[in-house]
């Protein structure tokens, strides 16, 4: 294990576990904030702790009135260049919030603005638990077992170890599927995404990072528990979605939707979570590793729609290409 990156988190629990903590935000834009999420729900999940996840334009413009000392502010940019996270971080810093930046560059001037740093290695072959899910998790679960000491979240952290096998085994296991998947909506002009829990986060990265950004294909990610509120009037025989059916307390949400989407849409395309391999992960944990893993299956129907549909993940048009 990289000792630069064991020493960053070590830093970063051991400052929290000093302070008296009275709620933590999650700030972050796309798909980081959609990873960021995963991280509130667990607080929420296993804490008293308030929490609440920000787009950091929004933290900026509309900060919380309960920011200040006992805050822990846990902001992320892959690059750590998004200006409105830099912001962010400065204005949590000026509230005396404790401030933790998570990015693959550590001079990046998010990081330079945060208290605390917390690098990820990325595409340099590392193994996972060095890389954006495996540091993140031990980030988290470092926290929650500083702060409500238990040894399943020593257990969570032990196992980490098995997170790059977890990931080849189920990309593996899904690749046909996901490749097939792309193949029968290469021309679809819209495609619907749904989850629940800690997945709800992944169907919206899915949709706004890899459906929208990425493929120009419209989207809209609707929690399972409110498709009977309204979204589900757009249902029909044409319509697809891609639901994930989660591990875990929320599960019951997703397998109602599920059944009704299938009823009248023969386009459902379901990733059972519960069907991934967990090989490693002891029972009570997979709940909180199916959304790391899930994250990566994903990705891999984002590339069968890529290949499928010709059109490059890494093209854009106005990303990167003038002020916006």
């Amino acid at each position: 294990m990289n000792q630069e990156h064991v020493n960053q988190i070590t830093e970063a629990v051991n400052a929290v576990k000093t302070m008296e903590v009275k709620n933590v935000y999650f700030v972050a834009c796309g798909g980081s904030m959609a990873a960021l999420a995963t991280g509130d729900y667990f607080f929420d999940r296993e804490t008293s702790i308030p929490s609440r996840v920000f787009t950091s334009n929004e933290f900026v413009h509309s900060s919380p009135q309960g920011l200040g000392k006992n805050s822990v502010v846990i902001l992320r940019s892959h690059s750590g260049t998004t200006p409105e996270t830099v912001e962010a971080a400065k204005l949590a810093r000026e509230k005396g919030a404790l401030t933790i930046a998570i990015s693959m560059e550590v001079d990046s001037p998010l990081c330079q603005a945060a208290e605390y740093t917390v690098h990820y290695n990325y595409k340099d072959g590392s193994h996972a638990i060095e890389g954006e899910v495996g540091m993140y998790y031990r980030l988290i679960f470092g926290l929650l077992h500083a702060l409500f000491p238990n040894e399943k979240y020593e257990r969570i952290l032990r196992q980490l170890i098995h997170l790059e096998d977890l990931f080849e085994t189920n990309k593996k296991q899904t690749f046909e599927k996901a490749f097939k998947f792309g193949s029968d909506h290469k021309r679809e002009k819209i495609i619907y995404t749904m989850g629940s829990g800690a997945y709800y986060h992944q169907a919206y990265s899915f949709t706004s990072c890899l459906l929208m950004e990425m493929l120009w294909i419209h989207s809209n990610a609707i929690h399972s528990g409110e498709f009977f509120h309204g979204p589900f009037e757009i249902t029909d025989y044409d319509v697809p979605f891609l639901i994930i059916k989660g591990e875990g307390a929320t599960r019951a949400l997703d397998e109602r939707a599920i059944d009704f989407a299938k009823k009248f849409s023969q386009k459902v395309e379901v990733v059972d979570v519960a069907q991934l391999d967990y090989t490693g992960i002891d029972d009570d944990l997979r709940e909180y590793y199916g959304p790391a893993i899930v994250g990566a299956v994903l990705r891999q129907y984002a590339d069968g729609l890529a290949e499928h549909t010709g059109h490059p993940l890494s093209v854009r048009r106005y990303m990167w290409k003038m002020e916006y």
